[in-house]
């Protein structure tokens, strides 16, 4: 086992991995910028060292600066989360070549499924099946109606280098591909220095289905079920799942075994995940691989019983997976929702400030993935996601009920966040049944976004009244009380055992929303 591991990243995901460290009795060496000085994962670690100014351009994505504090610091290897340089063989490579290890897969895997032609082309060959589509990018516009129309529309364009839906256009007719093309390719090279593009045959109303894998480095191997990931907007994933509603046993063999095979012909090694389009036959079809930890890995840890992150390090060292030939079966339910700071009731805007007030929820079944705390300064610098909030439960019906029961435990003053966009969701009736496709949210997002009802501001107004007034006859009768003037500027002092008035009256009126 390593004994000092330097984490490549900020936020919750580097806290996640200074936690799995400190169990496995592993030192840490945190990296921060300037604008993240104050940040938890400096302060957890039990060394930090400053990379550079707020752009990640000039801190989290300059590796070879990363390197050089791994190596000045003692660290033995680097683990570098997800988004930044995580996906980046370059980096992976100059990790090795510098002779530490690189806590992920090798760079040779993630040049094979970097990029997406390259990954088809890889499928195809070890008999996964791809959505019909181009192995190749296209060339221009005309080459890309005579391929479309041997598809037939609707077709999809994708960036071959992309991700998170940068690049991607849906197509619903021939007249409307050349400008499309142009488009997308347009922002493949802003997104990515790339403007590679490949089309695919668009599969109506399907669902967004992943298998996570772990492989070591001893030829093992394994697939640790799916993740229901549909409900996405514009392309990111916003609440995630697992098991699936959609998944049986016998679907859940077939796909694993697919992914599996789709990681034996990558050479993969460490953690990964396979994505998948399930229609609505049961058909199914790859889409691309991860080549690093997920965002929604904690759903599978709590389904499956193991801790990935943990595992990550100790393939990384050299470790043999204990469970080879072991069939997991998901046990109970468990449910994601990503906390970020934008605001729903106005297009899902970023919103910057300070974090005055942090309540965290708590309780049976509950986990907070964060990276922020009261005081937090939330900037425009980095991805607008605080937190993760996970729930565990025996069913999907209770675990929504848990899901709903932790929102509105959760207070966050000072920024918007998507906490009551999350709640409008768990009480959706489609959300309930199960009844999702990745088109889903985008067809509910009018009615999952809309501020408050009249009626529900002036429900909020009286609990608000209502509260003053018992403040008031506290203070005639001497008790502790906070100045009616203090309460009428939304300035009382907060109790430290709970939040103020003004937390419970608006948690309460999203109870109505």
């Amino acid at each position: 086992m390593f004994s000092k591991v330097l984490v490549a990243n900020r936020g919750e995901i580097a806290l996640r991995v200074i936690r799995a460290c400190q169990e496995l009795g592993v030192k840490t060496v945190a990296v921060y910028s300037e604008a993240d000085a104050r940040a938890p994962h400096v302060r957890e670690a039990d060394e930090a060292v400053l990379i550079g100014p707020p752009p990640s351009s000039q801190s989290y994505l300059v590796g070879e600066r990363l390197i050089d504090v791994a190596l000045r610091t003692g660290a033995q290897a680097i683990h570098p989360g997800y988004g930044f340089l995580s996906e980046r063989a370059w980096f992976a490579r100059a990790v090795r070549d510098a002779g530490l290890v690189f806590i992920g897969p090798p760079a040779e895997a993630i040049e094979a499924m970097g990029s997406k032609t390259a990954a088809r082309q890889l499928a195809i060959s070890a008999g996964v099946p791809v959505v019909p589509g181009t192995t190749e990018s296209v060339r221009n516009a005309a080459e890309a109606i005579a391929i479309a129309e041997t598809f037939g529309f609707p077709v999809l364009l994708k960036a071959a280098a992309g991700g998170g839906g940068k690049g991607m256009r849906i197509v619903r007719a021939a007249s409307e591909l050349a400008d499309a093309l142009a488009s997308a390719k347009r922002e493949a090279q802003n997104a990515f220095g790339d403007d590679a593009v490949y089309i695919e045959k668009y599969i109506e109303g399907p669902r967004h289905v992943e298998i996570q894998v772990l492989a070591d480095t001893h030829g093992n191997v394994v697939h640790l079920g799916e993740r229901e990931c549909s409900v996405q907007r514009r392309h990111q994933k916003m609440i995630e799942e697992a098991p699936s509603v959609a998944v049986s046993p016998e679907l859940r063999a077939r796909m694993g075994a697919t992914a599996v095979a789709a990681a034996r012909a990558a050479g993969y090694v460490n953690a990964g995940t396979c994505e998948f389009l399930l229609d609505k036959d049961g058909q199914y079809y790859f889409l691309e691989m991860n080549t690093r930890i997920q965002v929604e890995h904690p759903v599978t840890e709590l389904v499956m019983g193991l801790d990935l992150v943990q595992w990550q390090i100790r393939v990384a060292a050299g470790e043999a997976l204990p469970f080879p030939h072991k069939d997991f079966v998901p046990r109970g339910w468990a449910m994601e929702c990503r906390i970020t700071s934008e605001d729903p009731t106005n297009g899902f805007l970023p919103s910057t400030g300070r974090i005055e007030y942090l309540h965290v929820p708590t309780g049976p079944g509950v986990r907070w993935d964060g990276g922020i705390e009261s005081g937090s300064d939330i900037g425009l610098h980095y991805d607008p996601m605080l937190a993760k909030l996970i729930v565990h439960a025996p069913t999907r019906e209770l675990a929504i009920s848990r899901m709903r029961r932790a929102l509105r435990e959760l207070t966050i003053d000072g920024i918007e966040t998507s906490r009551s966009f999350h709640l409008r969701v768990m009480d959706h009736p489609d959300f309930q049944r199960g009844d999702i496709t990745i088109q889903w949210l985008e067809q509910n997002l009018p009615a999952l976004t809309a501020p408050a009802t009249s009626r529900e501001s002036i429900r909020l107004a009286a609990i608000a009244a209502a509260l003053v007034a018992h403040e008031e006859r506290r203070a005639g009768s001497g008790g502790p009380a906070t100045s009616n003037a203090s309460i009428a500027s939304g300035e009382s002092s907060r109790s430290v055992h709970g939040p103020t008035w003004r937390d419970v009256a608006r948690r309460d009126s999203l109870r109505f929303s």
